[in-house]
């Protein structure tokens, strides 16, 4: 039997295997395994709030605002660190920001995990996000760089469902983790678990992932970030808070200003870039007709699958008062669907734009199923009943994500590749901010503890849902009908 070593050190991304045409990194796939689990711990992250988040309210104090809190302050930081976070890669080198994001996101979760009031646990958070915005955007851009234009396809196609399962695998997680209560620890432990699949992705990263030098003359554009930073929180603010305050003016002068702020921010990325300074996003990728649709579309797939992932853990919880377990356990049928509809991914992945067209709509039925469920079953809901609609909804959002990445990220150039991953990354954080503040708002402004208001609550936020998925479904016209087949090859 022939045994395969690791390699004493990872291969470069620039070494040539041939003089015609560089071979693929040896151990790319690996590599893969070993990127998507730091992605997928992250994510994991980003969503174990949803089930998490009123038990933790429980036990460290804090009002109804601190459940959208725990989710939208991490995400607000990822968000204002994404491009960043890409340009450092661009600058330093993907593999050496990839282990810097998985170190502290390590560590900041377990911050998390021992955080004695509300403060301290959305400050670890914060923190928490910001490396994670060192780590995530390098993902895409490592992907694209190690795999050639004949297995890309592929790649990609697995990161999709993979990315959607752990958003919402992280409501089962936190619910199994906080019903088993290892060691009297509840909700910690949902945190403290990152610490040991946080060293061995470290581990294994440092082993396989290969070398990149970066580009010691690139510059970090400080007023760009700044910009972008300040938009993103300008907006997402007044959102999670403006429904306790009252909506006063400032929460609507707030969302003006970062607009504007939005826009000044692209204006001065094309005026750099004109001037042949170095910028956090690329202009020419605005040129690129699949990509600005992908970015509208993954600000609206985003909020659908975070937002509709919260409103069932509020609804399950806070309104029928399952326990973190039984709502987790009841959200079981979605994952389990769509971990098995990722099994086909190759043979859907020839109907190209068809299959994620497809998907958005199935997404949107199965909700619809769930909002009805939910209205005739009222109080007397059993987990069983929810099973039609979250196995729709597993199916539909397997295949909108298997083929999401592939399609968006076609056509984007080699110098492009790391403004790509950070914007790409940057919008789908926003957008899932954005449906967890948008639609926990319109749950909790209906939301006043009897029943009659609990059908009301999830009736809008669930039918904002649906809107959401069918505006999906005519953006994703915008996407190339099938994926290209000749990405950029490996260098």
């Amino acid at each position: 039997m022939t045994v395969i070593e690791a390699p004493e050190r990872p291969q470069t991304l620039t070494e040539p295997a041939t003089a015609a045409e560089p071979a693929p990194y040896r151990w790319r796939w690996a590599a893969l395994s070993v990127i998507m689990a730091g992605s997928a711990m992250e994510l994991l992250d980003s969503s174990v709030t949803s089930v998490a988040g009123p038990t933790m309210q429980r036990d460290l104090g804090g009002g109804a605002g601190l459940i959208q809190w725990l989710t939208a302050a991490y995400t607000l930081a990822m968000v204002g660190g994404l491009l960043i976070g890409a340009r450092l890669g661009d600058i330093f080198g993907r593999r050496r920001m990839f282990l810097l994001g998985a170190v502290g996101f390590t560590i900041t979760s377990l911050a998390v995990a021992v955080s004695v009031s509300p403060e301290t646990a959305i400050a670890a958070r914060v923190a928490q996000g910001l490396f994670g915005a060192a780590m995530v955007p390098q993902v895409f851009a490592l992907i694209k760089s190690m795999f050639p234009a004949s297995e890309s396809q592929k790649a990609f196609g697995m990161a999709g469902p993979i990315m959607g399962a752990a958003v919402i695998g992280g409501p089962s997680l936190a619910g199994w983790l906080i019903g088993l209560d290892l060691f009297d620890t509840g909700w910690r432990m949902v945190f403290g678990i990152n610490l040991p699949i946080g060293i061995a992705i470290v581990v294994l990263a440092a082993k396989l992932l290969p070398k990149d030098s970066g580009d010691a003359k690139a510059k970090l554009d400080i007023i760009g970030a700044g910009l972008a930073s300040a938009a993103s929180a300008l907006l997402i603010y007044p959102l999670v808070q403006g429904r306790e305050a009252g909506w006063p003016a400032w929460s609507f002068a707030m969302i003006a200003v970062s607009l504007i702020l939005f826009g000044a921010f692209g204006l001065y990325q094309v005026r750099r870039a004109a001037n042949g300074k170095d910028v956090l996003v690329i202009p020419s990728l605005f040129r690129k007709r699949a990509f600005n649709g992908g970015l509208v579309l993954g600000v609206l797939l985003m909020a659908a699958m975070a937002g509709v992932g919260l409103v069932m853990g509020l609804h399950l919880q806070l309104g029928l008062h399952f326990s973190p377990l039984a709502a987790a356990a009841a959200m079981i049928p979605f994952a389990v669907a769509m971990g098995g509809t990722m099994g086909f991914g190759d043979k859907l992945a020839r109907f190209g734009r068809k299959t994620l067209l497809a998907g958005a709509l199935l997404k949107a039925s199965g909700v619809t199923i769930l909002l009805v469920t939910l209205e005739q079953a009222g109080a007397d809901l059993v987990w069983y009943q929810l099973i039609p609609g979250l196995m729709l909804s597993g199916i539909g959002a397997a295949m909108f994500m298997g083929r999401y990445f592939d399609s968006v990220m076609q056509g984007v150039e080699p110098q492009e590749i790391g403004s790509a991953s950070g914007t790409l990354t940057s919008v789908q954080q926003l957008g899932a901010s954005f449906g967890v503040a948008v639609l926990g708002t319109a749950f909790f402004g209906r939301f006043a503890g009897d029943l009659e208001s609990l059908m009301d609550a999830s009736r809008i936020a669930l039918g904002l849902t649906v809107v959401v998925l069918v505006i999906g479904f005519a953006v994703g016209f915008t996407l190339p009908k099938q994926a290209a087949t000749n990405s950029q090859p490996t260098t």
